[in-house]
């Protein structure tokens, strides 16, 4: 047992469910990194952690939600953005950040993705996209790049990806940005602007995933980390229909969107309360 004052204290224990660490991520998984910019963001943001709420679907990302040291809800496959829907609208004072991985929100979860941000719903969602299920087998996922190979796609993946970004920002979203776990200080001031404003927030986080999809693609960790560094392009206000998600041509990064129009509540109350 450790002596009062024998060691420092890390930084972001006052936020995290320590008795639950060392966390279930792979050596080499991202997940961690984002992770940790979004305890930072939130704890540099100013608003209130008392009244904020971190969701999380199924999913190596979805294990978020149980190691923060806020309200938290580790929900039901797909159904993140629903559970925080009515979080909020129950209560709109709250903060609600959905934090899940890309097979959870934009496959089984992608009908729920898009009508949150048509309707603006006051949400920050941030999806670490690892390009595959991690956690349950490394299928192929909407996500996963043309030609790569999954236990589903041995052979190579035969179907276009998703843009994400583009994805959101067709459906309503009113900010969107995308980044790598590398650009950890890019990551943390996007995370920390979308809890601060209003409306569909959406970030997404490329990460490494060793264990199912590099393993398959030949891809160590430090070759993912390679790729992020020597072909991310950082392009702020790009359009996202030409934000590019290649391995070999170019990865487009930045804050993309960032827009104002009213949010769900807002509109809903215009029309069920006028002149109230």
């Amino acid at each position: 047992m450790k002596k009062p004052g024998s060691a420092s204290k890390h930084p972001l224990d006052s936020i995290l469910r320590t008795e639950r660490i060392p966390h279930i991520w792979c050596p080499g998984c991202g997940i961690g990194t984002a992770f940790s910019s979004c305890l930072i963001a939130l704890q540099s943001s100013g608003i209130d952690l008392a009244k904020t709420a971190m969701v999380s679907g199924i999913g190596c990302s979805g294990r978020g939600a149980g190691y923060v040291k806020l309200d938290s809800y580790h929900t039901t496959h797909g159904r993140a953005i629903p559970f925080a829907t009515g979080m909020k609208l129950a209560n709109p004072e709250l903060t609600v950040v959905v934090f899940s991985g890309d097979g959870d929100l934009f496959a089984i979860g992608g009908n729920h993705f898009m009508h949150a941000a048509r309707r603006n719903m006051d949400l920050t969602v941030i999806c670490v996209n690892n390009f595959n299920y991690g956690m349950t087998g490394g299928q192929a996922a909407a996500t996963t790049p043309s030609l790569a190979k999954t236990t589903t796609t041995p052979l190579g993946n035969p179907e276009p990806p998703f843009n994400l970004p583009l994805l959101a920002y067709a459906s309503g979203a009113t900010y969107v940005a995308r980044w790598t776990m590398l650009h950890t200080r890019d990551l943390t001031q996007s995370i920390e602007e979308a809890l601060q404003r209003r409306g569909f927030s959406f970030i997404e986080v490329l990460a490494p995933c060793p264990t199912g999809y590099g393993r398959r693609n030949k891809q160590r960790p430090i070759d993912s980390l390679k790729i992020f560094q020597e072909r991310s392009i950082v392009k702020n206000g790009a359009n996202p229909a030409e934000a590019l998600m290649d391995f070999k041509t170019g990865i487009t990064l930045g804050k993309f969107i960032d827009c104002d129009r009213p949010t769900f509540t807002e509109a809903y109350d215009k029309v069920w309360h006028p002149g109230s």
